[in-house]
């Protein structure tokens, strides 16, 4: 049977990178048979990443099968996963966002969560040796993969072993990596054939923070005008995606990867008394600028009160 490799919903870049990049492992060095898959339509930056080192385009899949062998990489929520995750039979995680719990196995698995800021970076030290067998797209998109989570190096969630590994693909490759990252956020950045309903979805996830549920959406940029200048038709869609979601509200914080710093949404009293109790400041208007907010992850889902 042929493994299922594949990350959350609404992949972004780590998410569709780092399970072309296990998958090539599995099958290229372990002899297992393996294939990418995405669990919706990459984003900008993803889809760039793809076209960029020539990598065949993952399979989109809506859910998995009863008793089928999957690995899950970059999550370990089953709020952003396929249905039918607990029914499959999960052989390996791989991630580093915190434990969320609820995934049921059919046995004990393997397991790897490091504290680190991508996936991909632990993907190139669990393949050692072996990442020099592999081929120019796979080590272009491991690269990719860090150079994004990390916005290149701007995230606070970055580390020196993530520098380290970036350093060592780009040398390998014999590219300007900061060329790369540019051409990434540029890419990101044009969200201008999406739906309000899609930029709040594109990279999102969903949180309960005491008893009320959230969908918490970033948009990293380098030009959040061209979101910004949509606020009031992104904050009139909130309602609509909140209720198809089955959330309470809708965050959204666009995140400006130049001035690093966040702006929130304020669409209302909720969102106002999230802002004002979470990041200790006075909510005047319809936005809210957040110097140095940069990580979802480490920054904005564990301060989040209401």
């Amino acid at each position: 049977m042929t493994i299922k490799v594949f990350g959350h919903k609404a992949p972004d870049t780590d998410s569709t990178g780092s399970p072309i990049a296990w998958a090539w492992y599995l099958n290229d060095v372990k002899g297992t048979p393996a294939k990418p898959c995405l669990l919706g339509e990459p984003n900008t930056e993803a889809a760039f990443v793809i076209e960029h080192w020539g990598l065949d385009k993952p399979e989109i899949i809506s859910d998995v099968e009863e008793g089928e062998d999957v690995v899950v990489v970059d999550t370990n929520n089953p709020a952003e996963l396929p249905s039918g995750i607990n029914a499959a039979n999960v052989i390996q995680i791989i991630d580093h966002h915190k434990l969320t719990g609820g995934i049921e196995t059919k046995g004990p698995i393997d397991i790897t969560m490091r504290p680190l800021a991508c996936t991909a970076t632990i993907l190139y030290d669990l393949m050692g040796d072996d990442v020099a067998k592999a081929p120019r797209g796979i080590k272009g998109a491991m690269l990719s993969c860090i150079l994004s989570d990390t916005l290149e190096f701007r995230s606070p969630t970055t580390t020196d072993h993530d520098r380290a590994v970036c350093d060592a693909l780009a040398s390998d490759l014999g590219i300007d990596m900061h060329e790369l990252a540019e051409k990434m956020f540029e890419a990101k950045s044009d969200v201008s054939a999406f739906t309000d309903a899609e930029l709040l979805r594109m990279d999102s996830k969903e949180y309960p923070v005491d008893g009320t549920s959230f969908r918490v959406s970033v948009l990293e940029t380098t030009a959040p005008k061209m979101v910004l200048d949509r606020k009031a038709s992104l904050m009139s869609s909130m309602e609509e995606v909140a209720k198809e979601d089955g959330v309470d509200q809708v965050l959204l914080f666009v995140i400006d990867i130049l001035k690093e710093e966040a702006t929130l949404l304020v669409p209302n009293d909720l969102v106002k008394g999230v802002a004002e109790k979470s990041f200790d400041t006075t909510v005047e208007g319809d936005t809210v600028v957040l110097p140095g907010v940069m990580s979802r992850k480490k920054q904005i889902i564990p301060s989040l009160k209401v």
